[in-house]
């Protein structure tokens, strides 16, 4: 029997799902004191940025038909690749948790309840989307979308149909480190983007529709939460939806883009998991993961996660560059080896210059010049290694 793969229009509502999250919009809400227009600049800027990576990232996924953790096999080793996998599930838990805290907070601040329990909601409707399956998600899937489609649609009307601009309190941030910011939310998907683009029919269709997908509705996400500060005053949806009189549907935004988008964290999750061992089941661990991120989110405070997606970025960031320029400039492969130590390394000295670029403030954020150093250091370093060989 044929193994089933998904359609470019399947993987389009993957991430379109991904997308459409209230963390997205929580983090555009950073956004308003640098004004509409150069918000706007830095959103759309950091998002191109991310966006192409995210593309080149998913495509090696979909040329090889391997998951995201199994392509870093191919520039770290297979024991190499495990710093990344660990690493990589460590993040997907904490995203669990971080999305479910967010939409918790959120729909309880429509229908007050205890957070609690709707973290719980969230969590066992998270389970139900695992055990129903990404390949037999589709019919669940559009309808979902659909749905979600329509209610940003009315939340996006809510905000600059009978808004009006106003200047924005809060913390000043600086252009550069706003574009950083924008760049943070598709990097954070770096890792986990092989997992769907190499189910595709068609992978580089797939992969292009997904990375496009993703980037026009994350901006949106965005741009929604930037202009719920500018234009209402307001950075809490929930009491924008309050007010407008959106309880009901207001709830099914926050629910509904809440378990589309942690599902997908939860699935990596299970499927990074089972590039550790073979012995661990993906279903199962991915189930374990949104079990974890449940209870994370019920006991720990999870607003400011600002730090954990600059924390992303210099992890993520001189990952995939070294990936790029072994796969698609270098064309070396060393998944047949068990540690990659040169790559290591210039993935460790990426890692260090990120961190370093953090104090520095570049209008175009730190990730491009981060991954174009990391690039060049990879190349010349494998040069010199080959050549000693």
């Amino acid at each position: 029997m044929a193994e089933k793969r998904t359609s470019v229009f399947e993987n389009g509502l993957i991430w379109f799902g991904a997308a459409v999250s209230i963390a997205e919009i929580l983090t555009g809400t950073y956004f308003a004191p640098l004004g509409f227009g150069k918000g706007l600049l830095a959103i759309i800027l950091g998002h191109i940025i991310g966006c192409s990576l995210l593309f080149f990232s998913g495509l090696i996924g979909g040329y090889t038909r391997k998951s995201a953790m199994e392509t870093v096999k191919m520039s770290f080793g297979n024991i190499g690749s495990l710093l990344f996998a660990v690493l990589n599930i460590l993040q997907l838990v904490g995203w669990t948790g971080i999305m479910i805290y967010d939409g918790a907070l959120a729909a309880n601040g429509v229908w007050s309840i205890g957070q609690w329990v709707w973290c719980l909601v969230i969590g066992v409707l998270i389970v139900l989307w695992i055990l129903i399956g990404i390949k037999n998600l589709g019919k669940v899937n559009t309808v979902a979308m659909g749905a979600l489609f329509l209610m940003t649609l009315v939340l996006s009307f809510l905000i600059f149909g009978e808004g009006t601009l106003q200047s924005a309190a809060g913390e000043t941030i600086s252009f550069g480190a706003a574009v950083e910011l924008s760049v943070a939310m598709p990097l954070s998907w770096l890792p986990l983007i092989s997992d769907y683009t190499r189910e595709a029919e068609k992978p580089v269709k797939a992969t292009a529709v997904s990375a496009v997908t993703y980037g026009v509705v994350s901006c949106w996400m965005y741009l929604i939460g930037m202009g719920a500060a500018l234009f209402t005053g307001e950075s809490d949806i929930a009491q924008i939806l309050l007010k407008a009189g959106l309880g009901v549907i207001g709830l099914l935004i926050v629910v509904l883009s809440t378990v589309t988008t942690t599902f997908l964290d939860a699935y990596s999750a299970g499927i990074s998991s089972e590039s550790v061992s073979n012995k661990i089941n993906g279903k199962w661990m991915a189930v374990a993961a949104t079990v974890i991120g449940t209870l994370g989110a019920i006991i720990f405070p999870m607003d400011n996660i600002t730090d954990f997606l600059y924390l992303i970025g210099s992890v993520f960031a001189p990952m995939i560059a070294v990936q790029i320029a072994t796969y698609f400039i270098l064309k070396t492969d060393s998944s047949k080896h068990s540690f990659s130590a040169v790559n290591i390394v210039v993935w460790l000295i990426g890692f260090i210059i990120y961190r370093f670029l953090m104090n520095v403030d570049i209008p175009l954020g730190n990730t491009l010049p981060d991954m174009a150093i990391t690039v060049i250091i990879c190349i010349a370093a494998n040069k010199i290694f080959n050549k000693k060989q």
